[in-house]
């Protein structure tokens, strides 16, 4: 049979920082304990992020496909489930989903860029944005450096406790958008919900973490210092803003988030009663933000159903494929790189 839209299993990461929103705000079954992260969709080779010879890949919800991992369709239904996209060392799919829950502030961090991947195999680019869907009142993160900050001040910083004064503070609301290219030091902030999308990478360099104590080991959990002052961006260069595009119709808004070399984020809403056939050729990931929505295929018994906190993976290549809103919705979309 042909493919289908594709939902997965979650990955529930526990994290010393993180809460129960993903039950409380997205109505997700959720393991016990502070879980941060709910990967999405994620395809990791072998020894990336455990020690062992297999792939650690998302694995397919429902539908006739159900257990089966997306790295098994990457490999034996490429053209249908990627269309034109370009794979990452041509075999592992090009971007990770998640959803993050900052019950306490996350460290200070930086990810590494290109250039330091090629000279250090074990590391993984990872740019990345932030869609806020909720906070708490007065939540804020940090995100680049201040105006006229050096590599030598910074430094300074790190060694004295002063490093949150070094970075630009910036208070939240939902529907913000933070674009994150690697290089940029940043800290999602204490009660803060986001959805994540990012290059396929768990490559992460703290340099400060707020003192605080792991309860499993009694002590501070390791920094990262020397690495990251090698990947930090101290150049003062401006990222281009990301300009907002939209484009509107009587029943639907398309809006342009943000768009790099790796991905493009858009928000969609569409109100409720439509009916569209869903667009076909390359593939891309639904994030269901509000909403309830069903999806049909030729060769389907039944519905694919998305509500909030859904994530969906439409394939390039899929039979019929039509939309219908139950509700009005909200999702951001994501589509990828085409090798064309």
């Amino acid at each position: 049979m042909a493919l289908y839209p594709l939902k997965f299993v979650p990955r529930f990461v526990e994290k010393i920082w993180g809460g129960r929103k993903f039950a409380d705000v997205l109505d997700k079954s959720m393991p016990a304990g502070q879980i941060g992260e709910s990967w999405e969709l994620y395809d990791f080779p072998p020894g990336v992020m455990d020690k062992t010879d297999n792939w650690v890949s998302a694995q397919v919800a429902d539908g006739p496909l159900a257990g089966k991992t997306l790295h098994e369709l990457v490999q034996t239904r490429r053209d249908e489930l990627c269309g034109h996209v370009e794979l990452v060392n041509g075999e592992q799919f090009p971007i990770l989903i998640k959803f993050l829950d900052a019950r306490e502030d996350l460290s200070v961090q930086v990810h590494p860029d290109a250039e330091y991947c090629k000279q250090h195999p074990e590391a993984h680019l990872k740019t990345e944005a932030w869609y806020v869907m909720q906070n708490e009142p007065d939540a804020r993160i940090l995100v680049g450096l201040r105006d006229g900050v050096t590599k030598d001040a910074f430094e300074n910083a790190i060694g004295d406790g002063s490093v949150e004064s070094m970075i630009q503070s910036v208070k939240v609301k939902p529907g913000d958008c933070f674009f994150l290219r690697s290089g940029t030091i940043h800290a999602l902030g204490a009660g803060i919900l986001v959805a994540e999308v990012q290059t396929p990478s768990d490559t992460t360099f703290r340099v400060y973490d707020f003192k605080r104590v792991d309860p499993s080991t009694g002590k501070e959990r390791g920094l990262h210092v020397q690495q990251a002052m090698k990947v930090i961006d101290f150049s003062g260069k401006i990222e281009p803003k990301q300009e907002r595009q939209h484009v509107a119709s009587v029943h639907t808004t398309v809006t342009r988030l943000c768009t790099c070399e790796f991905f493009t984020m858009e928000k969609v809403r569409f109100m409720a009663g439509m009916q569209n056939d869903i667009p076909q050729g390359e593939p891309m990931v639904w994030m269901m933000m509000e909403g309830e929505a069903e999806i049909r295929t030729a060769d389907l018994k039944e519905p694919i159903t998305l509500k909030k906190g859904d994530t969906v993976l439409m394939p390039a290549v899929m039979d019929k494929p039509v939309l219908h809103t139950k509700t009005d919705c909200t999702w951001i979309e994501t589509t990828f790189r085409s090798r064309r």
